[in-house]
């Protein structure tokens, strides 16, 4: 008798055109609201508008809240810690992208 394994594997598509409220990220990235705005004071996220009420994040936003929540939950980083894996992560893929771009 042969056994099958399935694995099902949840993702969503956003586009970088969508603004989503400090609420909205805060679900979407199943991170708390005063997380992000400690996140925003350290340049992790940079939204528009002038106040908390006011901030509109984009699809980046998402995606680096994302991966900022696992560094926090998985690695224990606290927030400037994250910053600078975000930086360094961003710079390596900069460095890839012009890699590729030569070869």
């Amino acid at each position: 008798m042969t056994q099958t394994n399935i694995t099902w594997i949840e993702g969503s598509v956003v586009e970088n055109e969508v603004h989503m409220s400090i609420v909205e990220l805060s679900h979407a990235s199943r991170t708390p609201e005063d997380l992000i705005m400690s996140w925003v004071s350290e340049g992790v996220l940079s939204p528009t508008g002038s106040s908390p009420q006011d901030w509109r994040f984009s699809g980046e936003s998402l995606r680096r809240a994302k991966t900022a929540a696992h560094l926090t939950h998985d690695l224990e980083l606290n927030t400037p810690g994250v910053a600078l894996a975000l930086d360094l992560l961003d710079e390596i893929a900069h460095l890839r992208a012009r890699i590729q771009i030569g070869s």
